[in-house]
């Protein structure tokens, strides 16, 4: 288990070539819960700051060898948001301007207490603080615009509640597993908000969408230099994460090379940048997710059974939608709230009892993302007025499918009202199909083709989302008024 987190922890940088202050600040920075790198001279403060990255510096002015002028120029250029103090015996005006345009934050004058230093790094970790919370303040509004809020109370997601509650304000790892759609990332948030690290940074990392030639240095960062394209430093997502929740979803594409160094994260709490001689310490909560059979990877030796031992503290098991229909009447609500970005106040009533019937019948193979785009799509065809069986999409009236037969994908043949034109469609007094009539037994093909994905539908017809969606809106209303 990682340590336990100091609020106010910083990684300090002290350069100065005084020996009695060196030994000083090696014993005093570390009692006031810093971690901290003491140079003696500006040489090797520039190694230090190509090995690894520092929230705080406190440089001399003058040194034998190099300024603390020249130190602070490096620092900036390699670590812009590293925050400096100056401190010398000999302060003039220009020196101070000139640090200050450099972006030194402070300036002491020497001798000074060490209640002056213990403010200005008060500050800086205040600063820092401020930081994380706008970075989970950010986090939260994102989350806020996407299906974020667990909803559910049937007997199926019983147990699911209870494990978020119980592990919630632990630092337990979890390891979420369940098919795609389930609401994975739903759960890990509610994880995150439940625990004491709320405040802090929640960093999500779709692991099936990671560059897999710079996977490393998106998790872990990189020195400037380590490989082709690192033209500066770069802070990996666990060093982003630092104090608060890293979300490992899609674990079961990791790369294997990339699951070692995981696993030696988890082991030691430590990560070492490309590029870097030195491990950073990252204070991190890790929380994992998966919609395959590990066990089946392990045994095919695709994924490190050490590390599924690690990751795998707590489980929690998501049931699919079908297993938990009672929830639907709430998820469909609270999702059209989501879609029409209107108050549940607003929406609860516009769900008719046919619709409902409807979305009970339907076996949710892409699970609650795929009751969200039938919401969405609901709501654009229905015109902001209640939602009757008739908005909602073609693929969830045609394809109402029993319990016992979900596993089964339909065949296009057994959808044909989808495929095919009503037989008083249209096709003016002589009965011949018009051109329109063509046109949208091409598209409604081209839709059933393309599994009945929209956008897939769209970018093969070279016609945009909107358009696609008008002329699908346009069909249902003519075909209301013939069936009428």
């Amino acid at each position: 288990m990682a340590n336990p987190i100091h609020p106010n922890r910083l990684r300090v940088l002290f350069v100065d070539d005084e020996r009695s202050l060196q030994e000083f600040m090696r014993t005093e920075l570390p009692r006031l819960g810093h971690d901290v790198v003491v140079c003696p001279n500006g040489t090797t403060a520039l190694q230090a700051i190509a090995q690894q990255n520092f929230d705080f510096a406190i440089l001399d002015i003058r040194m034998p060898d190099m300024t603390g002028i020249d130190v602070l120029q490096r620092l900036k250029q390699i670590s812009p948001d590293t925050d400096a103090v100056m401190m010398t015996g000999y302060a003039s005006e220009e020196s101070m301007v000139q640090a200050m345009r450099l972006g030194a934050c402070d300036y002491l004058r020497k001798p000074c207490k060490m209640s002056e230093i213990e403010a200005v790094l008060l500050r800086a970790a205040d600063k820092k603080r401020l930081k994380s919370k706008a970075a989970a303040l950010e986090a939260r509004v994102q989350a806020a615009e996407g299906p974020s809020l667990l909803v559910g109370s049937s007997p199926a997601m019983q147990p699911v509640l209870r494990l978020i509650e119980q592990l919630g304000p632990t630092d337990a790892r979890v390891l979420i597993t369940g098919e795609t759609g389930t609401g994975k990332e739903v759960v890990a948030r509610s994880l995150f908000l439940n625990s004491r690290r709320a405040d802090l940074p929640f960093v999500p990392v779709n692991c099936g969408t990671l560059n897999q030639n710079l996977a490393e240095s998106e998790l872990f960062g990189h020195k400037k230099g380590s490989h082709s394209t690192a033209d500066r430093d770069r802070k990996g997502l666990f060093e982003v994460a630092h104090t608060g929740t890293l979300f490992l979803d899609e674990l079961g594409d990791l790369d294997k090379n990339i699951q070692v160094k995981l696993l030696r994260f988890l082991e030691s709490g430590e990560i070492r940048p490309l590029g870097a001689t030195e491990a950073i310490y990252s204070d991190v909560r890790v929380i994992a997710a998966t919609n395959k059979d590990l066990q089946k990877m392990i045994a095919e030796g695709n994924f490190r059974e050490d590390l599924l031992y690690r990751l795998n503290m707590f489980h929690i098991h998501l049931p699919p939608l079908r297993d938990r229909k009672e929830d639907i009447p709430d998820l469909a609500v609270h999702l059209l709230a989501l879609v029409s970005k209107r108050p549940l106040e607003m929406v609860v009533n516009l769900l008719t009892n046919e619709a409902l019937e409807i979305l009970l019948a339907y076996n949710w193979k892409g699970n609650i993302r795929e009751l969200k785009n039938a919401m969405e799509y609901a709501w654009i065809v229905s015109g902001n007025q209640p939602i009757t069986g008739q908005h909602l999409p073609m693929e969830v009236r045609a394809r109402m499918a029993s319990s016992s037969n979900y596993q089964t994908a339909p065949r296009l043949a057994e959808a044909p009202t989808v495929l095919s034109m009503p037989t008083n469609y249209s096709g003016g007094q002589s009965g011949m199909k018009t051109l329109a009539d063509v046109e949208m037994e091409y598209i409604l093909t081209i839709y059933a083709q393309n599994k009945f994905n929209k956008q897939s539908t769209a970018n093969e017809l070279g016609i945009s989302l909107k358009t696609l969606y008008n002329k699908l809106h346009k069909y249902e209303e003519e075909r209301r008024t013939m069936a009428g």
